[in-house]
């Protein structure tokens, strides 16, 4: 299907606001800590200003184990917007991605396991639960050259002294949950040491990421997949010698390339394109991630803990409440059993709330992000309607179910969705502390308009990776007006209580609605994306409907949406 990246974090300050987050200090001066680069943490103040104690959080976007992980961000967004920061990393690292090697450096494995306890930059930390974290310190403003600061710390157990040159930072780490005074004694030749104070308190905001494959990250992969020059022979539904075709094939793969050389999906999947999670198609690069990456960069007093559990293919009772079928397995150096399945999300979370809560009580859950309602709607079945346009595949796959109509989906969003949707709400309320402000609903955009606004002309453009594929015009009109008429309003409505959507309390029940994708400034995947950044083989078919080798038909169309 048509996959839509989060381009602009629209809706950024309302997150903030959410969260009760003080304003910060510019983007500029939030860059990196000046213990690394030998800059000061508050460039705005001037060498003329009065003494003052800055301090920032360091590696503060939890989730990343290296220091040097979070530098790489805090760098590039000075003087930045997130898109405009995006955009210089694509540069920096030749169009591979900065996710490419981060991935393999988080406090969550590629199972979605979280590591209990994570070492981060050497030092053993509950990941969930964190008892401190660590600060650089240093005095800003009219500093006299060479003086010399005794620093103090005490957080109520007695103080931390030390004394360094006053241009020297002081690193340190400070216990969670408490107040710790910062005091400096500035001293410099014969006059009498000025004294300087300030609090330290740190404030760790937990975020969870919920959804579907809008939330997960889908058609964007940490790592992509190379592709290689020769090519690689895919069957069409009509079985005949003359119905093959060919498109490239994975780099590295040494197997079968003719339709007439079958191999094992083992062999294929080695060369696979690498994700946070690949069961769920979760990538880093998701709006979820770059969310609470954005606001760990934005914020130098916080810490941000970010638990991502969204997963493409989600619908609320398949996804949310109930287990629902992977995406693909991940690719291992050994060979593995694959489970096939992803356990329900709202399952995870309350696993994980509750473990954070018998170790810290107090431990609540600030935010969540949420994008959900497309596939309880049948959008995938839509899509197909639109871009599947040979009559034997229409036929297949509308007999089997993959094709949906315009018909069914409002029928599902006049019926399912409502009653899902309260059901989900209600599920959200004790998470949250009852506050469903605090629940960010992301929406989606509509992916079939052009750039003024009308529907986009169709044709094959895009979509010539499989041979059955053409936008049609006359359908993707359709799909299109019920989108933008319909579907979109719909799911406002349900998140805001509003348009006749019953709600116990509008006041508490109401979500914060993010429409976070301005017209057009977007990033738009569709089938051809698809295929060259990942050419996903799906796994989580049952299996009635695996395919007996990996040249099949069904996996010719299925590996290019």
């Amino acid at each position: 299907m048509v996959r839509i990246q989060f381009g602009s974090i629209a809706g950024y300050a309302l997150l903030a606001g959410a969260l009760a987050l003080s304003p910060a200090q510019p983007v500029a001066a939030q860059g990196v800590p000046s213990a690394v680069q030998g800059v000061t943490a508050a460039t705005s103040i001037g060498s003329d200003e009065p003494l003052q104690i800055v301090w920032e959080v360091r590696n503060r976007f939890r989730l990343f184990r290296e220091e040097r992980d979070f530098l790489l961000h805090s760098e590039s967004a000075r003087g930045r917007s997130v898109l405009a920061s995006e955009q210089a990393l694509e540069v920096q690292s030749d169009g591979r991605g900065w996710a490419r090697n981060t991935v393999n450096r988080l406090c969550i494995d590629l199972f979605g396991r979280i590591s209990e306890p994570c070492n981060r930059d050497n030092v053993k930390e509950s990941y969930l639960t964190p008892v401190d974290h660590p600060v650089t310190v240093r005095l800003v403003g009219a500093v006299p050259v060479g003086a010399t600061c005794a620093w103090a710390f005490d957080d109520g157990d007695g103080p931390q002294q030390s004394t360094f040159d006053c241009a020297e930072p002081v690193n340190l780490r400070v216990r969670y949950g408490r107040v710790t005074v910062a005091s400096v004694d500035v001293s410099s030749g014969p006059e009498t040491p000025q004294r300087v104070s300030t609090e330290i308190m740190v404030r760790d905001v937990f975020i969870a990421g919920l959804g579907d494959s809008i939330a997960s990250g889908e058609g964007n992969p940490d790592r992509a997949m190379a592709l290689a020059d020769e090519g690689f022979c895919f069957r069409s539904y009509l079985g005949t010698a003359t119905s093959q075709y060919f498109r490239p094939s994975r780099a590295g793969y040494k197997g079968g390339r003719a339709c007439e050389s079958p191999e094992t999906l083992q062999a294929w999947q080695r060369y696979s394109a690498l994700w946070l999670n690949s069961a769920c198609h979760r990538s880093l690069y998701s709006y979820q991630t770059r969310t609470a990456l954005a606001l760990a960069v934005q914020y130098p007093h916080i810490a941000v803990t970010f638990l991502p559990l969204a997963c493409t293919g989600a619908t609320i009772s398949d996804g949310l409440f109930g287990a629902q079928r992977a995406r693909e397995c991940a690719a291992t150096k050994t060979p593995s059993p694959c489970r096939g399945t992803v356990a329900a999300q709202l399952d995870e979370l309350r696993a994980a709330v509750a473990a954070a809560k018998k170790r810290q009580p107090d431990r609540n859950l600030d935010l969540v992000l949420l994008s959900i309602g497309g596939n309880d709607i049948n959008f995938s079945g839509l899509v197909a309607d639109v871009i599947v346009d040979t009559p034997t595949e229409r036929v297949l796959f509308r007999r089997s179910g993959v094709m949906g109509s315009v018909e069914d989906s409002r029928a599902a969003l006049a019926r399912e969705l409502p009653q899902n949707f309260g059901r989900m709400r209600e599920a959200l309320k004790p998470l949250i502390g009852g506050e469903l402000s605090h629940v960010v609903y992301v929406s989606y955009a509509n992916p079939t308009l052009a750039a003024a606004g009308t529907p986009c002309p169709g044709g094959r453009a895009g979509f010539d990776i499989h041979p059955s594929f053409n936008a049609a015009p006359q359908r993707l009109a359709n799909v299109s007006a019920y989108v933008q008429n319909e579907f979109l309003p719909q799911l406002k409505a349900l998140a805001t209580c509003r348009s006749g959507v019953l709600c116990r309390d509008p006041t508490v029940d109401r979500m914060t609605f993010v429409r976070a994708y301005v017209p057009r400034a977007r990033w738009v995947r569709d089938a051809n994306d698809s295929y060259f950044s990942a050419m996903t083989y799906p796994q989580g078919l049952p299996s009635s409907s695996q395919p007996a080798d990996i040249h099949a038909a069904t996996w010719g169309i299925l590996s290019a949406v």
